[in-house]
Parts: C-alpha cells; structure tokens; sequence
C-alpha cells in the first residue's frame, strides 16, 4: 500500500487552488464529496499504476524482438492467425474476452444518444473536455513534449480525437472490427510505447507518478462521459435516465478497452462526477504547459481559413469559443489557464435552441427522430471534414 511519505509529490500538491477549478463540479457531486483517507490513499496509487498488459506487450517489441509493430496492426485489422507471436496472442486473447458486464443494446444507445446531441459535440469536447483538461497540468509534458496540441498541430490533434470519438459512437462502432474498437486499442498501444519512452529518458516519477498512469486515464476517461452529460445539459441537451445510464455504459466499455482498471469503472453519474471532482482536487493546478496548450486550443479559430469575410468569421469563432469555455468550466477555470473571460452570450442563444429542440420537440415520438436524424447528418457532416486527416499513427511513436 502506498503511504503518505511514498506519494508523487503532484498529489493533493495545491488543494486551494485546484478545488477552486473543481468547485463547479463539487455542486453537483454528492453530499460528501470529498475523499476519506482511504480514497486519497486509492488516487494517489493510481498514480503508480500503469497499464500492465501493454507494458508487456511493448516490452516484446522494444526488447525482446519477439513483436513488431506491423505484426500488431495486422492483428487489429484482421485478427489472429497461425503466425501470431504468442505475446500479441495474449494480448488480444484479453481485448476478446469481454466482460460479462459489457451489454451491447446499452452501448447502442448510448451510442445513438451521443450522435442526437449533433452540432454541440465538438464544441463541448473542445472548450468543455480538452481545454478542462489542461487544469490537471501533472501528465502535459508528455503532450507538450510530442508537440502535438501546440502551435499549428493543434487541430490536427482535435481533429484525430474526432474521428476516434464518432468511431466509438458509430453504429457496431465497438464490435471487434468497428472504427471504435480498433482505434481505441490502436491509442491504448501508443500510450503504453509513450510511457515506455518517457520512463527510459528522464521522467521524475517521484514527482509526477508515471508518466500514463490510472490516475490520469481515469481522469480522461471522466472528460467523455461525466463531463460531457453536464456540459452538454448546461446547453440545454435532456437526457432520459435510460439513455444517461447507457452513455455511461458506452465509456465505461472504452475505459475497459482503453486499459483503465475496473475500480475506476464507474457505472453512474453521481459515482462519476464524485470521482471526476476529486480526482480534479488531487491534480497539481495549471502551469506554464497549461497556458501554452490551452493558448494554442482557443486560438484555433484565429489561424483558421473562411471562404468569406474571413477576418469577422475567426473574430466570431474566437469570441463564441471563450464565452462557452467561460460558461463550461466556470469563470475560476478559464483565469486558472490565463484564458480571457467572456460573457455567456453564445451558450445562452444555445441553450434557448437546445431547449426547444430537445424539451420540447424531442418530447413527442416524431419530433425525437426529427432531431435524431439532424443529430446524425450534423455528425456525419462532421465526420467528412475529419476523415482527410491523418488516424493516429504508431509509426510516429519513438523508437
């Protein structure tokens, strides 16, 4: 068991601060929402525990020779065959055995539910999620080192997100051979060749834990399915408590796939926003990789090209991103980052439409598949502008 003495020194490092940040979600976690000793002790192993599989499993490739990268993706792409190496067997002889958990009429709600939200997905995962996220300033120097999420990678880097997100709300998405599924274990392996890297090259567990560790896939793992319920209802998005549980059942699966241990599987949204609120108290607060990643994601908008009036449409996109980012994660969240605080103008206008779509159109059988079928073709729209970039590559982790 770890003890006090032995816990990265990120742990619980600035509480004043960072319940400052966390104090939005605090409303909304509970009655007592703070961590007993005993949870505390749990977070703070977490950041100690890795994702032994697919340590394994690249350690095989990194050192014994016995894997290599092409023999993975073939697998993922097409499964085991007679010259599977025994490694790449083991591992995949895991992903196979679903759990009995696993209901797969859940996850195709879940899944369907996600594609009516449409238009707002993007701008919650962006300005609700991601930028959140940077407030956890413990695991940014391995983004900030890949130089992924700044300066001109930025959107590419979204945009990879995307096409793994709508790949996990497909349709038969996370089958064995759906987008979801082979992307989600494609990014599971490049985390484990990430961490590999960073252990080897003079990353400071002492202080930071290990460089993808469950506290922080745990963390991430909230980001898509905690917080985007309530960031998505804050903008006037209603769920039913059958299609809430079943989007939880949804990322509770992707954790799974993804690596992250069954104590941090949650199955319901209280369980979920207690966790997400203290995991948020336990982070060290925002840093200078911090206000450089999140500079980067709200000044998107800025380096984007318009086909006309160009200069008034980056303008507005800007304007419209710093008051969702304000209203989202609450004033406190958008100073701690040194983002400029704007006014709620565009999640009010939101809110009003997303009322009377989902309030009140969405309340009667016709209307509900109405906005199910604007939802879809808003995301499949989305999905076409995605697909010309690049997928996540596993030859462009270190060697």
């Amino acid at each position: 068991m770890t003890t006090l003495t032995e816990r990265p020194t990120r742990f619980l490092r600035d509480p004043a601060r960072s319940g400052r940040v966390a104090a939005p979600l605090r409303l909304f976690a509970g009655r007592h929402p703070d961590p007993t000793p005993a949870e505390a002790d749990r977070l703070a192993r977490a950041l100690l525990e890795r994702d032994e599989p697919s340590d394994r499993l690249v350690r095989a490739i990194r050192e014994d020779g016995t894997v290599t990268l092409a023999q993975f993706r073939h697998v993922l792409e097409h499964g085991v065959d007679d010259d599977t190496p025994a490694p790449l067997r083991e591992y995949f002889a895991l992903l196979e055995d679903t759990p009995t958990w696993v209901d797969r009429d859940a996850i195709a709600l879940g899944a369907r539910t996600l594609r009516r939200v449409g238009r707002d997905v993007g701008d919650v995962l962006a300005y609700g999620s991601l930028l959140g996220g940077y407030n956890n300033s413990g695991p940014l120097p391995v983004l900030v080192s890949s130089g992924k999420l700044t300066g001109d990678r930025t959107l590419r880097r979204i945009t990879e997100t995307g096409v793994w997100w709508q790949g996990c709300v497909a349709d038969g998405g996370l089958d064995r051979f759906g987008a979801g599924f082979t992307l989600t274990v494609h990014v599971r392996l490049m985390h484990a060749l990430i961490a590999y890297h960073h252990e080897r090259n003079g990353w400071d567990t002492t202080a930071r834990g290990l460089p993808v560790n469950q506290f922080d896939q745990a963390g991430t793992l909230g980001l898509f399915s905690t917080s985007f319920l309530l960031h998505t209802r804050v903008l006037g998005v209603r769920y039913t408590a059958r299609e809430a549980d079943a989007v939880m059942h949804l990322w509770r699966y992707v954790g799974w796939l993804m690596g992250v241990d069954d104590q941090w599987l949650v199955t319901d949204e209280r369980a979920g926003r207690r966790l997400l609120y203290q995991i948020g108290l336990a982070s060290p607060p925002a840093d200078d990789d911090s206000y450089a990643l999140a500079k980067s994601l709200v000044d998107v908008p800025l380096r984007a090209q318009y086909p006309r009036f160009a200069a008034l449409r980056r303008r507005y996109e800007y304007e419209r991103g710093l008051s969702l980012a304000t209203t989202l994660l609450g004033p406190a969240g958008v100073r701690a980052l040194r983002v400029p605080v704007r006014p709620p103008w565009y999640p009010v206008l939101r809110t009003a439409v997303n009322v009377a779509k989902h309030h009140v159109v969405g309340r009667v059988p016709a209307g509900r598949r109405a906005l199910q079928r604007l939802g879809e073709h808003q995301i499949a729209t989305s999905h076409e502008r995605l697909i010309g970039h690049e997928k996540p590559s596993i030859a462009s982790m270190p060697a």
